[in-house]
């Protein structure tokens, strides 16, 4: 990209040329000179200024020109409109995002300027893709669905890996495609293809992997995927697929998960093979994304019913979570807290993580410092550990006050909490104070040390 001159500045040069004095503005005065020695060292030619974009004042690589005659690059005129304004930038007259029309001729003279100053290093503005409209969306969409009623399923696969495509190539297209109902229309097609078991497994990854493009899920979506055929596809692909194609299917499922529909998570919590693919995820992961996704599926599974609980418990979901917590990021130790406390409700969730050595050291330490919501889920956790299973727990709080949780319950009062969790780490404290006779405080651990071997 090649920098203009601006206007004023050349009007001050040719001023100067005239010996009268140019009016300089304030901002500039100081450093006119040094800008004409770098232009002059650069040698690089000044865009006409009929090429730049009055908007962003670059050279314009998609122009496009408004009914009152101003053309704009089409990134910079789609982003004012999308931020709310409903005029032209330059004549203050109304504007939509339909009137905007491609301007070839001003497009091919920027490229011919391009390529006759490439020896100057100008690179050659590509010619652009022409944008969807939603009459295309939806004709595609359309298409799609016809492919899946009469069971052609590589059919179905290309024109879904076009629409894909499309939407990837610019948040125009993919906002074309959401507005043309494209979640709806593919939820549909997985669902009908995945109840004829005789479709090859691509072409339901490549529609799982556009939902994903055209996300969020509305109801009639989640309700599709929800589906029993559809769902045990989903955990086939989660369990068995390519990598690429199983970190689309938890996304899914976790849209559908979050979402709290009672009917959609009742559904999943019967899915053969739900549980192990998840606890397979967290042992081997694919991707933070993945991970992350896994995690809040299993949330709302856990909340929704202790027989997800249960299961996740006895697949080793407690030691995985814990080993997960030492080097996550702040998103995942959000996620990862609030699966550990909600797996810590039952009696078989809390005695696992009595066994595991990174339980209480793990818990503390995420207790400050990474974000209110880990805060709040670290000491409903270590709550749930002290206060339950007397014979257990004191060992627990014995643990608790070696690394230095009772300092940080007072410093976490000082400084500040509300609600649950102010009732909760006051009563931590409560009960770890009978327990602080010859307890020594442990600042720093090493939990990678921790770790038992399985």
């Amino acid at each position: 990209m090649v920098t203009p001159l601006p206007r004023f500045r050349a009007r001050a040069f040719r001023g100067a040329a005239r010996g009268a004095p140019a009016e300089i503005p304030l901002a500039v005065r100081r450093t006119w000179q040094q800008p004409m020695l770098v232009a002059a060292a650069d040698s690089e030619p000044a865009v006409p200024t009929h090429f730049l974009c009055p908007i962003s004042l670059d050279m314009m690589r998609d122009p496009v020109t408004a009914p009152t005659g101003i053309t704009y690059d089409r990134e910079s005129v789609e982003g004012w409109l999308e931020r709310g304004h409903a005029t032209c930038p330059v004549t203050g007259r109304p504007l939509r995002l339909e009137e905007l029309v491609p301007n070839h001729a001003t497009r091919r003279v920027i490229q011919e300027w391009c390529v006759a100053n490439r020896g100057l290093g100008v690179e050659r503005v590509p010619t652009p893709r022409v944008p969807v409209s939603a009459f295309d969306a939806s004709e595609l969409l359309e298409a799609v669905c016809a492919a899946a009623r009469r069971g052609d399923g590589p059919r179905c696969r290309e024109l879904v890996a076009r629409a894909r495509a499309l939407g990837k190539e610019s948040e125009r297209n993919r906002r074309c495609f959401v507005s043309a109902s494209a979640a709806r229309a593919l939820s549909s097609t997985y669902c009908h293809l995945a109840g004829q078991r005789v479709v090859p497994a691509t072409a339901l990854e490549e529609i799982l992997a556009a939902m994903v493009v055209f996300l969020p899920l509305d109801e009639e979506s989640r309700r599709h995927i929800a589906s029993p055929a559809a769902l045990e596809s989903v955990v086939s692909i989660l369990s068995h697929s390519e990598l690429l194609a199983r970190v689309s299917a938890v996304v899914v499922l976790r849209e559908i998960a979050s979402s709290s529909d009672r009917q959609c998570l009742e559904a999943m919590a019967k899915t053969t093979g739900i549980y192990a693919a998840l606890v397979k995820l967290l042992e081997k992961p694919v991707s933070p994304q993945a991970t992350k996704a896994a995690l809040v599926t299993a949330y709302y599974l856990v909340m929704h019913t202790e027989l997800a609980a249960s299961r996740l418990v006895d697949l080793g979901a407690v030691r995985l979570v814990l080993e997960l917590l030492v080097d996550a990021d702040k998103g995942a130790t959000e996620k990862a807290l609030a699966l550990l406390d909600s797996l810590l409700l039952t009696c078989k969730g809390r005695d696992e993580a009595y066994a595991q050595a990174l339980a209480v050291p793990v818990i503390v330490k995420k207790m400050q410092h990474v974000s209110d919501m880990a805060t709040e889920f670290a000491v409903s956790a270590l709550w749930r550990l002290c206060k339950n299973s007397p014979a257990e727990g004191d060992g627990c709080k014995a643990e608790a006050l070696q690394v230095g949780a009772f300092q940080k319950l007072l410093l976490l009062l000082q400084v500040g909490c509300e609600g649950a969790t102010r009732e909760r780490a006051s009563e931590l404290l409560r009960i770890l104070n009978g327990s602080r006779d010859g307890a020594e405080c442990i600042d720093t651990l090493d939990f990678k040390a921790l770790k038992r071997p399985f």
